[in-house]
């Protein structure tokens, strides 16, 4: 291994291409101005809200339990019946927490960040949609049971006679729609623009079934807490939604005017972009956080997708650096300056206001490596406090390296570049040249005090993963490693 510092040269292994390049601030440089204080998150957000996921779901069957959903379960119809409420009851408030989780409110974004909510959006959607499948056939069984009609003429009757019954069946075709395309396989074969246009279409599905359930669902209208409740519920979610994803993006874009003034290539691929604007002190954003933009250059500029600062933000500049994975990253190549942009956000736990300890470790892969020059930036550090692993399979990867020396130098942090193919047949963060090296020591043998530090991981998916084992094997509580999966 080569290490290398401002003015030193050693030999300290015979795996030369595996390379360590640490930068420290020069003897009698000035100490950077102190950053804007930090915005710590709550830890106890966290707990609060999902105690009040739990709350609903129990107040729920609390509900069923008082509208004499035990009473009923005497006869095989009854049992059905009474049980297809039970779960169309659950279904209906998982499906309102669902929309509820990526209706962008803010306590739960900061607590949580927005590929946690994503995850655990997916897991509470594939749940609440199973459960309604559930509802769907165990009231039509139980209905069929007690109905000299049979079955066929049960299911004939409830969708020509029931009130909202034609609109509900609307409504799941086009939850089916949604979940189809929620699956792994079938989403791995979709471009994010046109995933993301059909899985809007969920809005449409919960808003449709919503006349069914308040006009014959017994459980809504058993009660006048019941009645109060499911419509405040309802409205709840959907004020969520105008506010967080209508009305607070058109004010923030209105009023801070953001407009291209730089397009940079960084390499064939990579692009940085940089916009300035009004009084974005006011957006409330930090180094790392992210942005969903639509940039109005032309057709398709309605899309959004998620960009990453790639530097510290001011009162009057924002910055991204893309790489080019698809139509809307590759088209910021060829903004022109002027260029107006809509933002959403800003978004993400992968701040300063995250971290839990004074020493702090940035681990960025490929693009990855963005919010973590961010940070660097951004972060109040002493002397040696930061440690910065940049992982790149080549030296034409090495994107903003010149951008990341030159800080670490300024502020006193290290600068590590890790350059090499990744080891065929291995789950690692490491290349080739270190498979000699198990991913915990090598770690270690990269920040000798990991373990005592804060981690911050952001880059492939498959990476991250690997890295954040690196982190808990090396001693990292869980509570200290923060991560950002940019995936759909």
């Amino acid at each position: 291994m080569t290490i290398t510092a401002p003015a030193t040269t050693a030999n300290a292994s015979a795996h030369p291409p595996f390379q360590w390049a640490a930068s420290t601030r020069p003897s009698g440089a000035a100490r950077p101005a102190a950053p804007a204080p930090l915005r710590r998150v709550p830890t106890w957000w966290r707990d609060a809200s999902g105690a009040a996921m739990w709350a609903l779901l129990l107040f729920v069957s609390a509900l069923w339990v008082k509208g004499g959903g035990l009473q009923d379960v005497g006869t095989v119809a009854g049992f059905l019946t009474s049980f297809g409420r039970l779960t169309g009851l659950i279904a209906s408030a998982l499906l309102l927490v669902q929309v509820f989780l990526m209706a962008r409110v803010p306590w739960f974004e900061r607590a949580w960040g927005q590929d946690e909510l994503a995850r655990t959006h997916r897991l509470v959607g594939f749940t609440s949609f199973n459960l309604m499948l559930a509802h769907v056939v165990l009231i039509t069984l139980g209905y069929a049971a007690a109905s000299p009609q049979g079955l066929w003429g049960t299911i004939v009757d409830f969708t020509l006679n029931y009130p909202g019954m034609l609109l509900a069946i609307a409504g799941t075709l086009a939850l089916i729609m949604v979940v189809v395309t929620s699956v792994k396989k079938a989403r791995a074969k979709l471009r994010y623009e046109s995933w993301h246009l059909i899985h809007l279409y969920g809005y449409l599905g919960a808003g449709l079934a919503l006349p069914h359930q308040l006009w014959t669902g017994a459980d809504f209208l058993s009660s006048r807490l019941a009645t109060v409740c499911w419509w405040s519920a309802y409205a709840a979610c959907l004020a969520a939604v105008l506010i967080w994803r209508v009305a607070v993006p058109f004010v923030r874009t209105r009023r801070s005017a953001l407009h291209v003034v730089g397009v940079r290539a960084e390499t064939p691929d990579v692009t940085t972009v940089t916009l300035r604007g009004r009084g974005l002190n006011r957006l409330g954003a930090q180094a790392g956080q992210f942005f969903n933009w639509r940039f109005q250059d032309g057709p398709g500029w309605t899309r959004a997708n998620p960009y990453s600062l790639s530097a510290a933000p001011t009162d009057d500049t924002l910055r991204i650096t893309v790489k080019h994975l698809g139509d809307g990253s590759a088209r910021l190549a060829d903004l022109a300056v002027g260029t107006k942009a809509v933002i959403e956000g800003p978004y993400g736990r992968l701040h300063p206001g995250t971290r839990t300890r004074t020493k702090v470790a940035l681990l960025g892969a490929g693009i990855g490596i963005t919010p973590m020059r961010a940070l660097l930036e951004a972060l109040p550090q002493g002397s040696d406090d930061v440690s910065v692993i940049h992982r790149v399979s080549t030296r034409d990867d090495l994107v903003l390296g010149d951008e990341l020396d030159a800080l670490a130098r300024e502020r006193g942090a290290r600068y590590v570049v890790v350059e090499g193919r990744r080891i065929p047949g291995r789950e690692t963060w490491l290349p080739a040249q270190a498979a000699h090296l198990s991913d915990v020591d090598a770690l270690r043998q990269f920040v000798p005090d990991i373990a005592e530090r804060d981690v911050y991981i952001c880059g492939a998916p498959a990476w991250m993963d690997a890295a954040k084992a690196a982190a808990l094997g090396a001693g990292v509580p869980a509570a200290a490693i923060h991560v950002e999966y940019f995936t759909y």
